[in-house]
């Protein structure tokens, strides 16, 4: 008999009754296919969105395809932090198995917007949101037996560089370019995170995933986004370098579900990091600069006033006034 475990098959997934998964934007696009994924191994699925309507919309889709779906919904936010600390709250977990910070804001157009607290939107939302939140959830994973932290990353990232100095995008402000900042920041997070985890000697692994390329024509429809069959025509030459985002969840819910899959980590589609099934990558580029990474974990607790499993217990640190 082999020794050597059988491979990956995103049709079937390992089973996961009793554990618990948080999924941000777990209500419309990639997010809500990482929801249903999970949903389908007997998991808890909680979808964090900041619209109740659609996330009920997201939930009864959910359960009309995997009978028996464990999911529910909590509020969340992620540019408002009196949201997010709620809607950890609102958890009412006594442990949490994994967190798919999944949820982003890409603007359609400008002018550049600014959340109440005077942060970039993009970057609050995408970056900001995500690095608060897994503070405020650090109790909930570290009480969990093999937590894990998966970050959904952007192909964007690799082309854009980190101006420590202009993180809100005031001096330089190119809606593309925010944007592919803001997720090459949440992607750092998620290495810095890991080492950080490693230090400590916690059991909590994070992981950073990226969808390839993802359309709405390549995407089977939902009651959360329909596809009408011309949709789905004209999307069929695209479908030889891309895919829908059925296929583009498929990294993060590996992340979660695979035991050989290790923290910090890249994982992303096969062919040309565009489409196909999830597979181990190298990190190049400013993804493999620790030095960078911690440079804005300073300065993301500063922002936000908390440091993310700030000690080997798991809990968030809040920042004094002296360190910001």
């Amino acid at each position: 008999m082999s020794s050597h475990p059988a491979p990956w098959d995103v049709g079937r997934l390992p089973a996961a009754p009793g554990r618990h998964f948080l999924v941000t934007g777990g209500n419309a696009g990639i997010g809500y296919f990482v929801a249903e994924q999970l949903a389908g191994t007997g998991a808890t699925v909680i979808l964090g969105s900041r619209d109740p309507a659609k996330a009920e919309t997201a939930a009864l889709s959910i359960r009309g395809r995997v009978p028996g779906a464990r999911v529910r919904h909590v509020p969340l936010d992620l540019a408002d932090p009196a949201s997010v600390e709620a809607g950890v709250r609102a958890l009412r977990l006594e442990s949490l198995d994994a967190v798919v910070c999944n949820a982003g804001v890409l603007l359609d157009h400008p002018p550049r917007r600014e959340t109440p607290d005077g942060h970039e939107l993009m970057f609050a939302t995408n970056h900001l949101g995500h690095f608060a939140l897994v503070a405020r959830l650090a109790p909930l994973l570290a009480a969990a037996p093999v937590a894990r932290v998966v970050t959904t990353g952007s192909l964007t990232a690799r082309s854009e560089t980190l101006d420590l100095d202009d993180l809100h995008s005031v001096g330089d402000y190119r809606l593309k370019r925010a944007y592919a900042r803001s997720k090459l920041a949440q992607m750092l997070f998620g290495f810095e995170l890991d080492r950080r985890l490693r230090a400590a000697g916690a059991t909590t692994a994070s992981v950073v995933t990226h969808p390839g390329g993802a359309l709405d024509c390549l995407t089977p429809s939902r009651p959360v986004r329909p596809r009408t069959a011309g949709e789905r025509l004209r999307g069929l030459p695209a479908g030889l370098l891309l895919q829908g985002k059925e296929a583009a969840a498929w990294p993060a819910v590996r992340a979660v579900l695979d035991p050989s899959v290790r923290g910090g980590q890249l994982w992303g589609p096969r062919v040309l990091g565009m489409r196909g099934l999830p597979v181990l990558e190298p990190l190049r580029g400013q993804m493999a600069d620790a030095e960078l990474a911690g440079r804005l974990w300073a300065v993301s607790a500063a922002l936000t006033g908390l440091d993310p499993f700030a000690d080997a217990s798991g809990g968030p640190r809040p920042v004094s006034r002296r360190e910001r």
